[in-house]
């Protein structure tokens, strides 16, 4: 039981931060797409792919430990 809690609060602040970003992330491609449109589309997909990279990540270390 003590596990599913800390799962959840991982996932919790996993998303929180992610939401945090996602938020602000319309501004931060706006700056740096005033410099470089390509690099701003860069940020977005790495933006995405850091989404799915963290939980694949932690899915993957909690198939170890089983």
């Amino acid at each position: 039981m003590e596990e599913d809690k800390r799962s959840a609060l991982a996932a919790a602040i996993i998303m929180a931060s992610f939401g945090l970003v996602a938020f602000y992330l319309p501004t931060i491609m706006l700056a740096i797409g005033s410099v470089s449109p390509a690099a701003a589309g860069v940020v977005a997909v790495a933006f995405v792919g850091a989404f799915f990279l963290v939980f694949w990540l932690r899915g993957r270390s909690r198939q170890k430990g089983k």
